[in-house]
């Protein structure tokens, strides 16, 4: 199998523009929706500082920690673990179970996993800029 470079960067882009189509489709209030696409571009430019400094096991700990006034982040990590899940090719890093998957993992996958995060925490960063182009602001 050869590598295809946008296997990383095809997923991050759907699961961003699938945000903010939704958000302009269901979201009539415009205050509303510029702040969920805010917190939304935000969160993605913050997975790799925050995986860099914390670790993945803390990013999954903070995924269920995420109260449900802050949608637009949660639903950016919750993104960004379907993504993750589908790259490495597991069925246990998205949902409930995956802070017991990444506790079980022996220290090289869990290393190896970490490594493969950060290059996609790097492609949502990216893509945030490019689906987000608009919204300008930090938190």
């Amino acid at each position: 199998m050869s590598f295809d470079p946008r296997t990383i960067g095809k997923p991050v882009y759907a699961a961003l523009a699938e945000f903010r189509h939704e958000q302009e489709q269901n979201q009539r209030d415009e205050a509303k929706r510029k702040e969920r696409l805010k917190e939304q571009k935000n969160q993605a430019v913050e997975l790799y500082t925050y995986l860099s400094t914390w670790g993945l096991l803390r990013l999954k700990a903070e995924e269920k920690a995420i109260s449900k006034d802050q949608k637009g982040k949660k639903q950016v990590v919750e993104a960004f673990f379907r993504c993750l899940q589908t790259i490495a090719e597991r069925n246990d890093l998205a949902g409930d179970l995956g802070l017991q998957a990444l506790s079980d993992l022996d220290t090289d996958d869990y290393l190896g996993l970490t490594g493969l995060a950060l290059a996609l925490a790097q492609e949502f960063s990216f893509w945030a800029g490019a689906v987000y182009w608009d919204i300008k602001g930090g938190d």
